[in-house]
């Protein structure tokens, strides 16, 4: 090897450890609120799935409390999430809780998808 690349390969190993982004393992405040975000979601969701089938039942109130539950559920956890991926400075695994807020605004808005026809079909069985 030539004398003039001998102290080159030292700096560009230097150079591409620098460049990699750190990777958080951690659980950190960002993904611990997106975390939080899709775990509510997730239950809007099935409230809102056992909403739905009891509002077809034609059961009692027709699901329609677990239909609010699950629309409020589903709402806040969307613009939790949606709040998370707008200040998150960085992609999955750098500690910014995206996968998280990703699941939580999908989660959040199967919620809301399925609350607002248990809702509707409550009110038809009231009136």
């Amino acid at each position: 090897m030539p004398a003039a690349f001998g102290p080159a390969a030292p700096a560009a190993a230097h150079v591409l450890a620098q460049a990699a982004d750190p990777v958080s393992y951690g659980f950190t405040p960002a993904r611990l609120w997106a975390s939080a975000a899709a775990l509510l979601a997730l239950a809007g969701a099935v409230i809102g799935g056992l909403a739905l089938s009891r509002s077809r039942r034609r059961l009692g109130n027709g699901g329609r409390r677990g239909a609010v539950v699950a629309l409020s559920a589903g709402l806040v956890a969307v613009l939790g999430g949606v709040l998370s991926l707008a200040v998150a400075d960085g992609g999955p695994g750098t500690g910014n809780g995206v996968v998280g807020a990703g699941a939580a605004v999908v989660l959040g808005l199967a919620a809301i998808g399925l609350g607002a026809p248990a809702l509707v079909r409550s009110r038809r069985t009231a009136g």
